[in-house]
C-alpha cells in the first residue's frame, strides 16, 4: 500500500470514529430526552391523581362541617366539589389508559351519588331537619365519600407505579448514554492515535527516503 493510500485510509477511520461518536452522543440525548418527557408526564399524572384524592377528602369535611354549623360552610363546600369536577374533568382528558379509566369512573359514579344526596341532605337543613341531615352525613354520605376514596387511592397508587417505572427508566437510559459514550470516545481516541502513529511512521519514511535520493 502507497504513503498517501495509507495515510488517506487512516484518516477515513479516525473521520468515522469521530462520526461514531457524534452519532452516540446525538442517540444519547434523544433517548434520554424521551425517558425525561415520559418521567415528566407520570410525575404530572401522580400529582393530578394526588390532587382527587386530596378534593374527595375536602368535599367531605365541607359537607360534615356545614351539617353542624347551620349551612355556613355550604359555599366553602360547593368551592370545593368546583375544585373537585375542574380536576376530575382535566383527569379524563389526561388520563386514557383503560386501568385509569376504570379508576376515573368509580370515582365520578360515587361522586354523583355523594352529590346527589347532598342535595336531599341540604333540602332537610333547610327545612330545620337537622336530625335527617346528620343521619345522611354520617350514614350513606360516609359510604359514598369512601367508595370515591377507596377509588382515588388507587389511582393515586397505580400513578406512583407508573411514575416510579418512569424514573427508573430514566436512570437506565442516562447509565446506557454515559457506557455508550465513554465506549464511543475510547474508540474515537484510540484510532486518533493510530492516526497520529500513522502518520508519523510515514513522515519518518518520507524523511528517510529523502535522505536516500541523491542530490
Amino acid at each position: 500500500m502507497t504513503i498517501r493510500a495509507r495515510l488517506y485510509t487512516a484518516i477515513v477511520v479516525t473521520v468515522a470514529g469521530l462520526a461514531l461518536t457524534v452519532g452516540v452522543g446525538a442517540w444519547a440525548m434523544s433517548e434520554l430526552s424521551d425517558r425525561f418527557d415520559d418521567v415528566q408526564r407520570a410525575a404530572d399524572a401522580r400529582a393530578l391523581a394526588l390532587q382527587l384524592k386530596f378534593d374527595v377528602t375536602d368535599f367531605n369535611g365541607w359537607q360534615t362541617a356545614y351539617g353542624y354549623d347551620n349551612g355556613a360552610s355550604r359555599p366553602k363546600y360547593l368551592a370545593s366539589v368546583a375544585r373537585y369536577e375542574s380536576n376530575l374533568s382535566r383527569a379524563r382528558v389526561e388520563l386514557k389508559q383503560p386501568a385509569e379509566v376504570r379508576l376515573l369512573d368509580r370515582v365520578e359514579d360515587a361522586g354523583d351519588d355523594f352529590q346527589r344526596l347532598d342535595r336531599v341532605a341540604w333540602e332537610a337543613l333547610e327545612a330545620g331537619r337537622t336530625e335527617e341531615v346528620r343521619r345522611i352525613l354520617l350514614g350513606p354520605e360516609i359510604e359514598n365519600f369512601e367508595r370515591a376514596a377507596k377509588a382515588a387511592q388507587e389511582l393515586a397508587a397505580l400513578e406512583d407505579a407508573r411514575a416510579g417505572t418512569a424514573e427508573r427508566a430514566f436512570t437506565d437510559a442516562r447509565k446506557d448514554a454515559v457506557r455508550f459514550l465513554v465506549g464511543a470516545s475510547v474508540i474515537a481516541a484510540l484510532l486518533v492515535v493510530i492516526l497520529l502513529v500513522t502518520a508519523t511512521d510515514l513522515a519518518r519514511r518520507a524523511e528517510r527516503a529523502l535522505r536516500r535520493t541523491p542530490e
